[in-house]
């Protein structure tokens, strides 16, 4: 699965909307969360996430870390030691179980737990997207975006707008029918963080894949 995901997880970047005003609230919505996020050098999340797929089910929990430009931390707590990270050049997932780490280029990865990674550049809901729709929950607001072409890995984002615009939720629908469901607490803003959280090092003794060159399996 990782590496089949690891694509989506960069593909993001870019999301957006083909225009903002065929509906005025969802324009005037869309750009405060632009303003909000376009402000943030930094930002650390509590995250929960739940993939499923034909009937099956994953959860994990931890805290995400994001520093722009084009930097990410997925510090897993559940299951300990799980660990996704991009120094903005190079992805690297390590898996605990089977005590292994891949690393694999940006642009080739497609990985549901990316669709963060559009706040790590300049947001701007006005690409990729042909069509959107909004709901209302309670005083938050659902928000649904199609791509514009099929050859893209997923075919609908959804993400949840809290009233002051920070993302609360989002849910990434696969091509494959998968769903990959985030739920986002504590954020908190322009703290503190460290470039070295960004440097991926190798655990002792685990297996080392570099598919960001061919062949690379060491």
């Amino acid at each position: 699965m990782t590496s089949r995901l690891l694509r989506v997880f960069f593909a993001l970047p870019a999301i957006g909307f083909v225009s903002h005003a065929a509906d005025p609230e969802i324009g005037r919505t869309l750009k405060s969360i632009e303003k909000r996020y376009n402000s943030v050098k930094t930002l650390e999340a509590a995250f929960s996430e739940t993939y499923k797929l034909q009937g099956q089910s994953r959860a994990e929990t931890g805290v995400l870390y994001l520093r722009k430009p084009g930097r990410m931390r997925w510090e897993y707590r559940n299951p300990e030691g799980k660990l996704f990270i991009s120094d903005g050049k190079d992805a690297y997932f390590y898996t605990p179980d089977n005590h292994r780490a891949e690393k694999i280029k940006l642009k080739e990865t497609e990985d549901l737990r990316a669709p963060m990674a559009f706040l790590l550049g300049r947001l701007d809901f006005s690409r990729e997207f042909r069509d959107f729709s909004t709901k209302a929950e309670g005083s938050s607001t659902w928000i649904t975006a199609l791509p514009k072409t099929d050859d893209l890995p997923y075919r609908q984002v959804r993400f949840l707008a809290a009233p002051d615009f920070r993302i609360e939720r989002l849910i990434v629908t696969g091509q494959d029918a998968s769903v990959l469901d985030f739920v986002f607490t504590g954020e908190k803003r322009n703290t503190k963080v460290n470039d070295t959280m960004f440097r991926f090092k190798l655990p002792a003794g685990a297996q080392f894949v570099d598919s960001s060159q061919a062949g690379g399996e060491r």
